[in-house]
């Protein structure tokens, strides 16, 4: 396999950049920069020279023996200082070294991959790690990069592999004067995974939610505040706010962390009949964005009532409420807090009981692997003259659930995955 190298750290000027090399050159690129190889795992500050003799820079170097480092092959570090110039001019050397090459966008956690040191799960993971935005999205990551699901789909394949042995040995002795029954213990596995999956799945919307953000709408009439309170919240001028009703034409988003949750805001178009068509157009799109929403603000004048139909969890407060007790104000800050704690409980409760799968890959394999299981559960009301068919829906249902950690079928996806990581990883 190619050596490959490539920056792992940010682009542009930093205090600390980090140059990774993996592959079988890894250790020789440092023998031939550094003079000698430091000892595995043992940081060593060196000067760095070029094959030509041309002093590069002072660096921190790291080496990790092949087994013991990220892609599970020889891995190389130069911790140097963060110029784009000598960034550059240590890429470039590397680059005019025999057996090397610049790496490909996720070609480094490709090869943990290949050479086992990760999942397909702990890939995906670490591709959410990387974007992940809020406290909640960072330890949803963490759970799946340490392995939670791949430990969890170990656990259903010891059940599985344990309910298709009980069906092969009976059918193996199916000629024998007396044939066993092993439907009842067969049932009692299967069921278990049964119920484990439909949990995972019933648990995914949450999961999705929590990987990808939620959506809160402020909705309500024209001039009811809804500008300004999006304002207040995002702590800049985000939307432009008028005493002229209608000013608000199209859904403004506004990304913001509420407790530990990636919370998008949408301001909305005041909900109204209108002549003007364009109008009508932000009106129809605030009342489908509003819909679709995880929540919705409803800032309602006092004396009014809410223009859309409240549902359970929504939010209704009285609007341009700038001093007194009750109400909420963009203008003061009046009720902001209350509102920002009425928000964080309620989307908490959207995510609460969040699964480890989160994709639609992970949908699409539990619901194939729970459909198999169903179909054995069902042949086994038909006893020993269809196990043979029982067994066969088992190992389908297996090789579906195995799909999740990329034991198998897996090459189709694999390109797609790599193709939104970063050149150093």
């Amino acid at each position: 396999m190619e050596t490959i190298f490539a920056l792992a750290s940010a682009a542009g000027k930093a205090g600390v950049s980090v140059v990774r090399v993996s592959g079988p050159e890894a250790w020789s690129a440092v023998e031939k920069l550094a003079g000698t190889v430091p000892e595995p795992r043992v940081a060593s500050v060196r000067k760095l020279v070029t094959p030509d003799g041309d002093f590069l820079d002072e660096a921190l170097v790291l080496v990790f023996a092949a087994g013991a480092s990220f892609t599970g092959e020889q891995v190389a570090e130069f911790q140097v200082h963060g110029s784009v110039a000598v960034v550059q001019a240590l890429l470039r050397v590397l680059g005019e070294m025999d057996g090397l090459r610049s790496a490909e966008p996720g070609e480094f956690t490709r090869r943990a991959l290949d050479n086992q040191r990760l999942d397909l799960s702990q890939v995906e993971a670490l591709a959410d790690l990387i974007e992940a935005e809020t406290e909640q999205q960072r330890r949803h990551a963490l759970r799946l990069l340490t392995g939670a699901l791949g430990r969890r789909v170990a656990g259903w394949r010891d059940q599985i592999l344990r309910a298709a042995s009980l069906l092969e040995a009976t059918i193996d002795f199916a000629d024998e004067d007396v044939p066993v029954d092993v439907s009842d213990d067969v049932r009692e596995l299967l069921d278990a995974v049964c119920s484990e999956v439909r949990n995972e799945l019933r648990g995914m919307a949450s999961a999705e939610r929590l990987r990808l953000g939620l959506e809160v709408a402020i909705v309500g009439p024209p001039n009811a505040g809804k500008s300004t309170l999006l304002n207040y919240l995002a702590g800049r001028e985000a939307a432009i706010t008028s005493d002229v009703a209608g000013t608000t034409r199209d859904v403004i988003e506004v990304r913001m962390e509420i407790g530990g949750l990636a919370v998008t805001l949408l301001d909305t178009a005041g909900l109204r009949d209108s002549e003007d068509h364009v109008e009508r157009i932000g009106v129809e799109r605030a009342r489908e964005r509003a819909a679709s929403a995880d929540l919705r603000v409803h800032l309602v004048p006092e004396g009014d009532s809410p223009l859309l139909k409240v549902v359970d969890n929504d939010i209704v407060v009285t609007a341009k409420c700038d001093f007194g007790d009750d109400g909420v104000s963009g203008l003061t800050g009046q009720g902001v807090p209350e509102l920002l704690d009425s928000i964080e409980t309620r989307l908490s409760g959207v995510v609460q009981g969040a699964g480890l799968a989160s994709r639609e890959r992970h949908r699409v394999a539990l619901s194939d692997g729970l459909s198999h299981l169903e179909k054995a559960r069902d042949l086994l009301d038909d006893g020993l003259d269809l196990y043979d068919i029982t067994s066969e829906e088992v190992r389908i249902a297996l090789r579906a659930l195995e799909r999740l950690i990329g034991h198998v079928d897996v090459e189709h996806v694999l390109d797609q995955i790599f193709s939104s990581f970063c050149i150093g990883k």
